[in-house]
């Protein structure tokens, strides 16, 4: 589904989320809070392997389905009837059966009307009068008639014997109707055009729960914002409709000879052919079909997990060959009114529909379905399997992107089947992130901008947000941008680009794809395949930006050169405040203009809250700054640089004056100082010899244990201070 912020909104966001953010006072940061272990829940068991692929005994239900249904143009009502084949892989026995009732989201008394508040929402039917929701004439098993009970959004039929596990197969037959609303809660409706209504239609026959090795039946309500989550199967759908009505679905048409003229089959072979968009069916023979009665288009699907499709007698029809990695080919498909004719609106879209599908296909995972058509509708953009809905009024840069991220979906959650109505930023998130990079490659980065995500930290980690790791239907309706789209997507783009690196990421992420194509991952599947592929430990970041909501601030604390010196180097003290750690980066920037990059490891966050490293250098330094590529969302950007212009003047002084060894009468103690470099260094004892910084007036420090050491004037004593106490040590 599209979810699009004006970008007045975003940046006025933006400023109001940071001021906020910074207003509160944050948590410290806890090392062994982030880096804690035990984050996952269960160790692998014989379904889900520890290593995040799917177990030995993997095992995921099937639904076929055979669909016929008949639409009434000028009543908005579908007649049809549902024949599933349902197969029980289980090793359960099961004595009911749960489906879901999409379509009695729009009745009057949903659960999904209810929770619309009075300012409205998005969601539902916008406010629209309808008798909507399934009418059910009858529900048989095996061709008899069998008890069922409807609650809301979903439908249980009681079983007379017990569904055997391993194999056991029901055969449902449902008749029904129902009332097709205009606004389908942004997901399917009826568009009205100078030359005929568009029907996009969806969620339009009942579909079997899923049921799995981690809930059991998953039954949650469709309440309109939590999309869905649906067994894989195959699917063939007979749509008959008025005879001059065109018919785009999921899937394969399979009788295009008896439902196209012999010149619109000519088109569509050259088509099938063509790099180049082919018109099928050309504005200028709109309204010359004047056919009467009904004509039946046939489709056919494999291994999906639902279908959708779009009817009209307004629709242009143009088309071109997708190039697939293993040398298959698909077809790209476009049907839009003239209103939305051009080629700064929709007569693009078949090559932006083109090049989403070949990118995707050779960057993650290859494309399975024959034919991939972009519907234009009254949907701001919904995805399906094979087909998508976007809005007939997108155009240019609007369209390009609602294009390629409903097409996207068809990776998430169409071939990576995750529960969407419990864990949207699974796919949308996911989506949202490949999105970026298909931008960035599509005609050279035709629509492409680098986002400077710095700037976005206090608007992603405001307090305001719930965490992501909230079903839809659990945060505010506002949230839901942040939380299932940008926030995650932006959180695989800071994975990939700053804590594992694109060949690592992408290694990991395509073997997510791989394992789980067609099957049911959770989270933790998702984090485990992350965390063995790139063999790195990665809990201290699903646990700060997925589990929790926690906020990213690092600061450059000191720049002091080495005895006041900048010949003898320098050292740069960086500080992690936030309570998620990050890999840092840190940037010195010299006076000659010269730059020198220093990349600190998030390993140095697992036992400190600062970190002092020293730079070689004999140039003067006139800035060092944290994150110069602008690519972590950090709350606070105003503590991430120092300038030469906060400098404190130290006086510059020789280390081998201070050099030598001193002893007190109160303990069988030396203190022995040695300079390495023109940098002092502390022995004590038998201690380990520790790196002393230069603090003016004769002064010197070891931060990390509290040390102060005060030499006086002719370096003939020196006191050590730590915890209050001071013990006078003399030169020998």
């Amino acid at each position: 589904m599209n979810y699009k912020l004006p970008s007045l909104v975003v940046a006025a966001a933006v400023f109001l989320f940071s001021g906020s953010a910074l207003a509160q006072e944050s948590p410290k940061y806890s090392y062994v809070e982030a880096f804690k272990p035990f984050f996952y829940p269960q160790t692998g068991t014989e379904t889900r392997s520890a290593s995040g692929q799917p177990g030995h005994a993997y095992w995921q239900n099937s639904a076929d389905y055979d669909l016929n249904v008949s639409l009434n143009d000028a009543k908005n009502e579908i007649t049809g009837t549902a024949d599933i084949t349902y197969t029980n892989n289980s090793p359960d026995q099961l004595g009911f059966l749960w489906l879901q009732l999409d379509q009695n989201l729009f009745a009057k008394d949903s659960r999904g009307n209810a929770v619309v508040p009075p300012s409205g929402s998005r969601n539902g039917a916008h406010g629209e009068e309808l008798e909507g929701g399934y009418k059910i004439k009858s529900v048989k098993l095996d061709g008899k008639e069998v008890k069922y009970t409807i609650t809301d959004t979903r439908m249980q039929i009681d079983l007379p014997k017990e569904l055997k596990a391993k194999g056991g197969v029901a055969k449902i037959k449902i008749e029904y109707s129902f009332i097709s609303p205009e606004y389908g809660s942004d997901r399917m409706g009826v568009q009205k055009t100078k030359n005929g209504k568009i029907f996009t239609i969806a969620q339009w026959y009942p579909r079997m729960c899923v049921y799995d090795d981690v809930m059991g039946w998953n039954t949650l309500p469709y309440l309109g914002a939590a999309e869905f989550y649906l067994e894989y199967g195959n699917i063939s759908a007979n749509i008959t409709v008025p005879a001059n009505h065109y018919v785009v679905a999921s899937g394969e048409l399979l009788n295009y000879k008896e439902v196209y003229s012999k010149e619109e089959n000519s088109r569509w072979e050259q088509a099938r052919n063509s790099d180049k968009t082919v018109m099928i069916r050309p504005e200028s023979e709109i309204g010359k079909n004047q056919a009467t009665g009904t004509k039946t288009w046939k489709f056919k699907i494999d291994q999906t997990r639902d279908f959708a499709w779009a009817s009209s007698p307004a629709f242009i029809l143009d088309a071109a060959k997708i190039n697939l990695p293993s040398g298959k080919k698909s077809v790209a498909i476009s049907a839009y009114p003239s209103e939305s004719a051009g080629n700064k609106a929709w007569g693009r879209s078949t090559e932006y529909t083109k090049a989403a599908i070949e990118h995707y296909s050779q960057k993650w995972y290859e494309y399975t379905y024959p034919a991939a058509t972009n519907v234009a509708g009254n949907e701001g953009g919904m995805e399906y399997p094979g087909i998508v809905f976007c809005h007939m009024d997108s155009a240019g840069e609007d369209l390009w992107g609602v294009t390629d991220h409903e097409f996207g979906h068809n990776w998430f959650p169409m071939i990576v089947g995750s529960n969407e109505r419990l864990f949207a930023w699974m796919d949308e998130g996911f989506n949202t992130f490949i999105n970026e990079l298909s931008t960035k490659a599509f005609n050279n980065g035709e629509y492409y901008s680098k986002k400077n995500i710095a700037r976005s930290g206090g608007f992603m980690m405001s307090d305001n947000l719930e965490p992501i790791m909230v079903g839809p239907d659990n945060m505010k309706e506002r949230s839901i941008g942040s939380l299932a789209y940008y926030k995650p997507g932006m959180g695989l783009q800071v994975l990939r680009e700053t804590i594992l690196g694109p060949e690592k990421f992408d290694k990991a992420f395509k073997t997510y794809i791989d394992r789980w194509a067609f099957k049911h991952p959770t989270p933790w599947d998702f984090f485990h395949t992350m965390e063995n592929v790139s063999g790195e430990e990665l809990n201290w970041f699903w646990r700060g930006w997925f589990i929790n909501k926690w906020k990213i601030d690092q600061s450059v604390k000191d720049v002091k050169y080495v005895n006041g010196d900048f010949k003898n180097g320098a050292q740069v003290i960086v500080e992690n405040l936030g309570q998620l750690p990050m890999p840092t980066t840190v940037q010195i920037k010299f006076k000659d203009g010269s730059k020198q990059l220093v990349k600190i490891p998030v390993e140095v966050w697992k036992r400190n809250t600062e970190w002092l490293f020293k730079v070689n250098s004999t140039k003067e330094i006139d800035e060092v700054m944290l994150d110069p590529d602008s690519q972590v969302p950090d709350v606070n950007p105003k503590n991430n640089t120092w300038s030469s212009a906060q400098a404190k003047p130290v006086e510059k002084i020789n280390t081998k004056d201070f050099a030598g060894i001193y002893a007190t009468k109160d303990a069988p103690i030396k203190l022995i100082f040695t300079d390495k470099n023109g940098q002092l260094f502390l022995k004590a004892g038998g201690q380990q010899e520790i790196p002393l910084e230069y603090a003016g007036d004769n002064q010197f420090t070891f931060d990390e244990a509290g040390i102060a050491l005060v030499f006086g004037k002719d370096k003939k004593d020196v006191v050590f201070k730590q915890g209050g106490r001071e013990y006078k040590f003399s030169r020998e």
